[in-house]
């Protein structure tokens, strides 16, 4: 398509930071049809490109190359100078000639959307996003046109959400989906927290779309907010009574991971693929490489939890998994859920979740006084922020000391002989 272009408007920054801000691009003449154009908004400028193939008509196939380098230093990849982008441009219309990019004219769809963000994810929760995409989000709005979308249409489907029984996990031959109906407020609260992140993924894909240039505006999403105070602090903590009671009416086969949990604090998916090698004997030390924050997670054992894994990892090769199914295999996604629900049954001890198991490990620690700065490095928090919601008002602290000692004594109540029982 000919060599490099120059155009005083646009090759130097300074010179681009002059024009003033517009909807249309400012375009420049690269070959029959291609144009690379710079998009000077209020935010900061873009480099995008268009093409009409040779009696295409008046349409146009386009793009967004990346971010201009304005204030930002051009890497080559998400920011761009003016050569980078007339490169990458020249890359993109050769595509569009070979009929590798998208025909003009063809609307643009939510489901197009959702396709070119999960293409392009590189989050750790690949199959559990592109289930609620696949499962949740595409039937329901996945053929509306994304130029055409309003905000009603998101929120009325972000509030049916929140109003849809949740699904219970059924036999993998079931002919029908079991569902539990949000009978009380903490349950009504878990159904508008899933429903957030349904929209939380949605607004992904389309703001994605958004910054690719084939959508013309974000205010139809961004109108809608989520459900407020769905994720408030759970304050569900297993006393020492409970966690017996739990262990002991737990399954055999999955007894060791709900143990695990509760003396380390891991995650269901952390231990489930927890093996050998990552259990060190002689420093009591339990080294989770793959957590859910990216980053590797050194638990420090105290005597029982070391005995455990020291009994889970006896006579297994170092590659071997330290927890297995009954069955020999790995432990599957969310199976932990059925083993829980039995054992909570038969133990006679309140609904928990394996997650509740990870923050009975952290409330004990709470109450013991460790400060929040270890109990988040302990759960492999990012930083304190977290740590502080759970458990910071089970922590002694002088506030909650001053009080009870300045504060007591009316003597309105009458004394009992009535004990904790242990």
């Amino acid at each position: 398509m000919g060599r490099a272009v120059r155009d005083a408007r646009l090759d130097k920054r300074d010179a681009r930071l002059k024009l003033s801000p517009r909807k249309e691009p400012y375009w420049r003449l690269i070959g029959e049809g291609a144009h690379l154009g710079y998009y000077r908004g209020k935010r900061g400028g873009r480099w995008v490109a268009r093409h009409r193939l040779p009696g295409g008509g008046s349409g146009y196939s386009k793009t967004t190359l990346g971010e201009a380098d304005d204030v930002c230093d051009a890497d080559g990849a998400n920011v761009l100078s003016f050569r980078q982008a007339d490169a990458a441009a020249r890359a993109w219309f050769d595509k569009v000639v070979r009929g590798d990019a998208r025909p003009a004219g063809q609307p643009y769809t939510v489901g197009d959307a959702l396709d070119d963000y999960m293409t392009h994810f590189t989050g750790k929760s690949v199959t559990a996003t592109r289930s609620r995409v696949d499962a949740i989000i595409r039937p329901a709005l996945g053929g509306l046109e994304i130029d055409k979308l309003t905000a009603k249409q998101i929120g009325e489907w972000h509030k049916e959400r929140a109003a849809s029984p949740a699904k219970l996990r059924t036999g993998k031959f079931a002919k029908e989906q079991n569902t539990r109906v949000a009978a009380d407020e903490d349950a009504k609260r878990r159904r508008q927290s899933t429903a957030n992140r349904d929209l939380t993924v949605l607004k992904a894909a389309l703001n994605r779309a958004f910054r690719e240039g084939v959508v013309r505006s974000d205010e139809a999403w961004r109108k809608v907010k989520p459900f407020k105070a769905a994720d408030a602090a759970k304050a569900r903590y297993l006393t020492d009574d409970e966690a017996r009671r739990l262990v002991n009416a737990m399954d055999a086969g999955f007894r060791p991971m709900a143990q695990a949990a509760m003396l380390t604090g891991a995650r269901y998916g952390s231990l489930a693929k927890a093996k050998v090698r990552d259990f060190d004997p002689q420093s009591n030390t339990l080294t989770l490489p793959d957590t859910k924050g990216g980053r590797t997670q050194i638990v420090y054992l105290e005597d029982e939890g070391a005995a455990l894994f020291a009994q889970a990892a006896a006579g297994k090769r170092a590659d071997a998994l330290l927890f297995i199914h009954s069955s020999g295999r790995r432990w599957g996604p969310s199976e932990q859920a059925r083993y829980l629900d039995a054992a909570c049954t038969a133990g006679k001890v309140e609904r928990c979740t394996f997650h509740d198991l990870r923050r009975t490990y952290g409330a004990r620690l709470a109450r013991a006084g460790v400060p929040m700065a270890v109990i988040a490095e302990a759960l492999g928090h990012a930083d304190e922020r977290m740590t502080r919601k759970h458990y910071a008002h089970l922590a002694p602290s002088y506030v909650s000391s001053t009080i009870r000692q300045h504060a007591a004594g009316m003597g309105i109540v009458a004394r009992t002989n009535v004990v904790a029982l242990r």
